[in-house]
């Protein structure tokens, strides 16, 4: 039981390890080259800065895993419902992924109309 108990907590902590990794590559060392970084959240921010990465991050969420994650759990869910299965589940993963993906897009919109009329 033991030898169970150790496997798991160093499976944890290497994911752990593999996911701050991850970020702080994504955070530190994000680099547009020549392209412009427009409809930035942060006044005065560039997508070189952590601010405008940390933005890339969450339209890049918002935008690509979200729906492809939805996409899938409707997938899955009409598999379930043909095997005979739990569909229900599914479902409602694919709806909370698109409303995620929503949310975070009205957002984005709100911020953009707000930073218009700012001097």
């Amino acid at each position: 039981m033991t030898d169970k108990r150790l496997w798991r907590g160093s499976v944890a902590v290497a994911v752990l390890a593999v996911l701050m990794l991850t970020l702080q590559t994504v955070l530190l060392a994000q680099n547009l080259g020549t392209a412009p970084q427009v409809n930035v959240a942060v006044q005065g921010q560039q997508g070189t800065q952590v601010e405008g990465a940390f933005l890339n991050l969450i339209n890049w969420i918002s935008n690509v895993i979200a729906p492809v994650g939805a996409g899938g759990a409707a997938l899955m869910a009409v598999g379930s419902f043909v095997m005979g299965r739990g569909f229900a589940r599914w479902i409602f993963t694919a709806l909370g992924l698109l409303s995620i993906s929503g949310i975070t897009r009205l957002l984005e919109y709100w911020i953009a109309q707000g930073a218009a009329g700012v001097p």
